[in-house]
């Protein structure tokens, strides 16, 4: 754009960044979700067996998302190529993997109500001390998981996602063990399933509202933040440009926002000026520094013709 021409690959994608991070998070909570699972079946506890569901979609949560860094890294560096079909990479992917996993957390959440309702009535015994155990040492790998993916989440909607889901594991984890100190103490059996059932409420509104920024991006919405009017208005009002047309902004991945709009100019306008003032716009007032600019002249005839 404008008298600069570079294209480049520009900084390096937020999930990229964090890819070590995550692959750390997934060995930690893969191994000890198979602990988890097991001593649920042995003591029977909902509470403890709803911790483990969640840990089972962090495990398939974090894998999707580290395979869709993956995927849109390994494409990225064949950009260049002219018959590629994908002609904005796979980058998408990793909104696609954050979605995939509000709907696991969904579906878990769902699953953990509907088996406390039952419980509640009609529950089996369960093993207070070895649930105690077992919590405690869940609490600890959710937490050393949740540290690994604290910054990435600020930056990542893809690590976003793996990072929410930990951080319900460790709400869980912690709703567990007070499940089983309540146990040892009272022997109350309704707290199971009750600290269950809490625990698949919490994280609905997160998981919430994970998806519906997924979602978003997928239906390419404008970013939050950016008032398409006052765009058009801003870029109507520079330099020559008498017109503005065909406006779009969207959300590739993180961090990776993009535009692009027609321009119409006065016959005699300095269209070198004009891409400079639109790119420089862009980049201060939106952050947006990737933009597609048609410069037409005021002259030109055409752009009517397009029925969508």
């Amino acid at each position: 754009m404008g008298h600069d021409h570079d294209h480049g690959a520009g900084l390096e994608r937020a999930g990229e960044r964090h890819k070590g991070r995550l692959v750390a998070a997934f060995v930690l909570i893969g191994g000890f979700f198979v602990v988890e699972a097991v001593a649920g079946i042995w003591t029977n506890s909902l509470a403890l067996l709803s911790d483990a569901a969640h840990m089972l979609t962090d495990v398939i949560g974090i894998g999707m998302a580290l395979a869709a860094i993956q995927l849109a890294s390994r494409f990225e560096r064949r950009r260049d190529e002219a018959r590629s079909r994908h002609t904005f990479g796979l980058y998408r992917l990793e909104i696609l993997a954050a979605f995939v996993n509000a709907l696991l957390l969904f579906g878990v959440a769902f699953w953990v109500l509907i088996e406390a309702a039952r419980r509640l009535t009609d529950g089996p015994e369960v093993l207070g001390t070895p649930m105690l155990v077992v919590a405690a040492l869940g609490l600890l790998a959710n937490i050393v998981a949740f540290l690994l993916l604290r910054a990435g989440s600020k930056e990542s909607l893809n690590v976003e996602g793996a990072y929410l889901e930990v951080l319900a594991d460790t709400v869980g984890s912690v709703g567990v063990i007070v499940a089983a100190v309540l146990l040892q103490l009272f022997g109350w059996a309704w707290v199971d399933p009750v600290i269950g059932a809490a625990i698949g409420l919490w994280i609905l509104p997160r998981t919430w509202h994970l998806g519906r920024r997924a979602v978003r991006i997928l239906l390419q919405a404008a970013p939050e933040g950016v008032d398409i009017d006052e765009l058009a208005d801003r870029l109507a009002g520079l330099d020559d440009v008498v017109d503005v047309h065909d406006l779009h902004v969207w959300t590739l991945t993180s961090d990776m926002d993009a535009a692009s709009a027609h321009l119409m100019v006065t016959d005699d306008a300095d269209t070198h000026g004009v891409l400079d003032q639109a790119r420089h716009l862009l980049a201060d007032r939106y952050g947006i520094t990737h933009g597609t600019f048609q410069v037409e002249p005021s002259s030109h005839v055409g752009c009517a013709d397009v029925t969508w």
